[in-house]
This record gives structure tokens, C-alpha cells and sequence, in this order.
């Protein structure tokens, strides 16, 4: 079983929108997929109680309260991070996983908040051993503009894998409202979404 945490203290950077897509790339993939929610609001748990039953299946678990372990023939677990997650629970919650991601908006206050979270992530035990493996991933950018180019500069300046960027696409929003993500969709606007997310399932697999 490989394990992935999507984690940020900083509020609004994508972490439930990165946890559900990963999820339903593993689950189309043909993986046992399970996703872990550990935010009060219960975002991930929602948005899998709103998703059909044709699509492809992904587990549940509510860990806002207690870690429970996932079914025995889970090959995916994701975990999506509640915000304001203090220190001692990012440390419980990385002995648990192989990979994690930490989300970033190209905003001054994204960008000030994740400085401070990345100091004492890194002097994680895990971390600092690289026992664990983990990555910084550009979201909702926009390439060429200032924004992009000084987020560029703090991801070089982190000591941790780039693993490239999201572009901020209004079909994220759309689908989600129905349970489902880029990756259930076969069209052509999707699909071509989905390409942006190879160097993230590179990254995870490798």
C-alpha cells in the first residue's frame, strides 16, 4: 500500500481538490483507493457521499477524531488535512505515509504561511532523515506572471522535490459538486487536465 498526505496549515490552497482528484486517479487506475479525511468540515466525506455509484469506488474514512486503519486490500490511502493542523498532528500523520504533498498558492500570504510551515516540517525526524519523501506543487498558477515567477523562486529555494505545477481550471469546481473529478470524465477538456498530474503520479509511484 502506498500513502500520500496532502498537507498545509494555510487555509484555501487546494488540499481537498488535490486529495479527491489523486483519489479518483487511483481509484479509475484500478487500485482499492481509500480517502482519509481528518478536517471537522469533512470535505472529502462529502463530496465521496455526493459521488455516484457508476463511478469508480473510493473508501471513506473519517479520521477528525481517530486514525482508523484503512480495509487490508487498500493499495492507495490519500489524506486530506484539515487546515490550522497543529505540529504534533503533522508529525502522527507522517509516520503513517510515504509521500507528502504540500500545496502552494503563488500569493504573498500562501507563499509567507508554507515558509513557516516548511522550517519546522523539514525538522520533522522523517523528513530530515528522508525517510519520507516530499514535494511542493504550484497551484492555481498561471505561468509567465509575476505571482509565478516568485512562487518558481521559493520552490527552488525549499529543499524538497518540484513536482510542477496546476493550473487553476474552473473544471475542478464544476465536477466536484457531483462527486466526481477530472478524472472520471473522458472528454477533452479533461483529459488534457489530466496531463498536468503526470510529474504528481510520477513523483508518488516512483
Amino acid at each position: 500500500m502506498k500513502t500520500v498526505l496532502v498537507a498545509n496549515p494555510k487555509g484555501g490552497c487546494g488540499k481537498t481538490t488535490i486529495a479527491t482528484n489523486l483519489a479518483a486517479a487511483f481509484a479509475n487506475g484500478g487500485m482499492e483507493t481509500v480517502l482519509a479525511d481528518t478536517d471537522p468540515q469533512g470535505s472529502s466525506l462529502h463530496w465521496l457521499s455526493e459521488r455516484p455509484k457508476e463511478a469508480a469506488k473510493i473508501t471513506g474514512l473519517d479520521w477528525t477524531s481517530k486514525i482508523k486503519k484503512p480495509p487490508k486490500k487498500t493499495a492507495r490511502l490519500v489524506v486530506d488535512s484539515a487546515a490550522s493542523l497543529a505540529l504534533d498532528q503533522v508529525r502522527e500523520l507522517v509516520k503513517l505515509v510515504d509521500t507528502v504533498i504540500v500545496p502552494v498558492l503563488p500569493s504573498a500570504f500562501d507563499v509567507r504561511a508554507t515558509t513557516a510551515f516548511l522550517r519546522e516540517f523539514t525538522d520533522l525526524k522523517p523528513i530530515r532523515k528522508q525517510k519520507k519523501t516530499f514535494a511542493v506543487l504550484r497551484n492555481r498558477c498561471r505561468t509567465g506572471t509575476r505571482a509565478a515567477k516568485r512562487l518558481d523562486t521559493f520552490v527552488l529555494g525549499m529543499d524538497a522535490a518540484d513536482i510542477g505545477w496546476l493550473p487553476d481550471r474552473s473544471l475542478y469546481n464544476e465536477v466536484a459538486w457531483s462527486g466526481l473529478s477530472v478524472f472520471d470524465l473522458h472528454t477533452k477538456p479533461a483529459l488534457q487536465i489530466q496531463r498536468d498530474w503526470i510529474p504528481i503520479a510520477r513523483f508518488i509511484e516512483e
